[in-house]
């Protein structure tokens, strides 16, 4: 289908680390990411990266990237290249997840797209002057918002689009009950608001209004080094920071063709595997306290405090652990971490089995979650869910088995699917992801090699300590890349792993210099709450609080 997409569209092919990158005119993206989807079968268009050619070599001023996964396990790449104020055919009647994905364009660069629904910012706030992401907007310069947005306009545009307003007069402001949730409440987790327009007791619209903890983390990857920007991936899925920590190292390590110690890969699937379970537990604890379950919140809490200890002790923090590097791990397991991780994964398995007694047959439980904010397996590919939210919709889709990496087509373990993509299934394909963690752990003990943590190449990993303060070498080695960092080669690269919440990805643009000429982060829940709107219409607002934690939003994910 490659060819007949070239022949098609008279497409420039480049191929990187196993990913084709295809060029097609502006003209051309509508139809081109509609072959992608119809002919090509990628199911998902998992982000769309907008990139500034001010200072790069390329006479238009903006590219941007449509970054396609297939169920397969393949990625694809269509970029197209546009003049400063030329607009693009928005694909949002092809992909749902365009909608937010070009909103983020347009609220970061300025490119605009015909025919969207709702060309709206997304992340920065309604009085924000500018595009912060362009290369001639200062990093120091910041805009405060001196009056929060009714969001009444867009309640008003979705009540019309939906059939249920007139443009003629304002009757619905008379008709509907307007409720805030957010943006600080405890039942959304995190600095998020929802405007709801009632109808009754039932949903009619909703609008989603983001952006409350965008602290630009994409803009302060561009003035960094490859290393210094490990500590800032801890802060967006702060519930499993390790696994931010290695994802955005293994995508630059691929970048690198950096082959780890076989130490340091059982060390990042270990300690991945515990984020993932911290993240679970999480994610189902504060649902449970939703819905007034609270002896099932400490029976997964406390085991979770365990797992923090133990990373406490190993890497010095219990959230922000900023333990991988990029070629290894900041240090080795200390003596004795085997016996004591085997005992807190007694615990979680039986904080796991003990809520399960609870609840599986619990009625007033059952009546609260299934057939509950349902979303079918061809909305939730379009929508872009990935991970357990698309797992619950019964996709079968896990990176670590349809893309292996770190030997994970090595450890046997399961990947739980649910059947109909509502409350109850999200959860419980959290629940039995839990149990395959805490199996792929233990066999990761069991096999688990002595040796390395770290590759021996001066020119990505820093010396030991110990030879620095006595080998002139390694201290000259320590000094320059301390001060010069990792150089990438110049190109462009996406690197995606299996997230707490799906499909992390990093698109990174190298200039061949030491930091990234742009890095644009792939947050899965970003994605999911595209979807939250239309997955609460017509039902209650007890059935919305639920389905904002099944879907597990991050806050710091979601708004970078």
């Amino acid at each position: 289908m490659l060819s007949s997409f070239i022949s098609k569209f008279s497409s420039k092919i480049s191929e990187y680390n196993g990913i084709t990158t295809a060029i097609v005119a502006s003209d051309d993206i509508f139809n081109a990411v509609k072959f992608a989807r119809d002919e090509m079968k990628y199911e998902i268009l998992a982000d769309i990266a907008c990139v500034d050619n001010l200072n790069l070599n390329n006479p238009k001023r903006f590219s941007l990237y449509y970054i396609f996964s297939s169920l397969r396990g393949g990625n694809f790449i269509i970029q197209t290249d546009l003049d400063e104020g030329q607009s693009l055919q928005s694909v949002s009647q092809i992909y749902k997840s365009a909608n937010w994905a070009e909103r983020e364009c347009y609220d970061q660069y300025g490119v605009k797209f015909d025919n969207h629904p709702n060309l709206r910012r997304i992340l920065n706030h309604k009085e924000f002057v500018g595009y912060p992401l362009r290369k001639d907007y200062p990093i120091d310069k910041y805009q405060i918002l001196t009056q929060s947005d009714s969001l009444v306009d867009e309640m008003r545009d979705q009540l019309l689009s939906l059939g249920l307003a007139s443009e003629e007069n304002d009757e619905f402001k008379i008709k509907y009950t307007f409720l805030n949730i957010g943006p600080s409440h405890p039942a959304t987790h995190g600095t998020i608001r929802n405007f709801m327009a009632l109808d009754g007791e039932k949903i009619a619209a909703c609008v989603t209004e983001i952006g409350y903890l965008h602290r630009g983390f994409e803009k302060s990857c561009e003035t960094h080094t490859y290393a210094q920007i490990i500590p800032y991936t801890d802060r967006l899925n702060y519930c499993s920071a390790m696994l931010n920590n290695v994802a955005y190292a293994k995508a630059v390590e691929d970048i690198l063709g950096v082959n780890l110690p076989d130490r340091a890969i059982f060390m990042r699937v270990i300690l991945g595997e515990l984020a993932r379970i911290i993240d679970h537990e999480v994610c189902l604890g504060a649902m449970f306290v939703d819905m007034g379950a609270l002896t099932n919140y400490w029976y997964l809490y406390n085991p979770r405090e365990k797992i923090y200890n133990f990373l406490s002790c190993l890497t010095g923090a219990r959230f922000t652990n900023s333990f991988a590097r990029i070629g290894g791990m900041a240090h080795d397991f200390y003596d004795g971490w085997e016996d004591e991780l085997l005992g807190y994964l007694k615990e979680v398995q039986k904080g796991i089995d003990d809520t399960l007694t609870l609840v599986e047959k619990n009625r007033i439980f059952l009546d609260r979650v299934q057939n509950i904010c349902k979303i079918s397996a061809k909305d939730a590919l379009s929508y872009g869910f990935t991970g357990p939210n698309l797992r619950a919709s019964g996709v079968d889709y896990d990176l670590r088995k349809d893309k292996p990496y770190y030997y994970y087509d090595s450890f046997d373990f399961n990947v739980p699917v649910g059947s109909c993509g509502d409350i109850y299934d999200r959860m419980f394909v959290r629940f039995y992801e839990m149990k395959e963690s805490v199996s792929i752990i233990r066999q990761a003990i069991k096999k688990i090699p002595s040796g390395d943590i770290c590759i021996k190449d001066k020119d990505i990993i820093l010396p030991p300590k110990s030879e620095v303060y006595g080998n002139i070498e390694a201290l000259i080695n320590h000094f320059k890349l301390i001060f010069d960092g990792v150089k990438l080669p110049v190109g462009h690269f996406y690197g995606a792993s299996e997230g707490g919440n799906g499909e992390l990805g990093f698109f990174i643009v190298s200039d061949g210099k030491n930091m990234p000429y742009r890095l644009k982060l792939r947050p899965p829940c970003f994605y999911a709450l595209n979807a939250f709107s239309d997955m609460v219409r017509g039902g209650l607002i007890a059935d919305s609080i639920l389905n904002l934690g099944s879907i597990n939003i991050i806050a710091g994910e979601l708004d970078r």
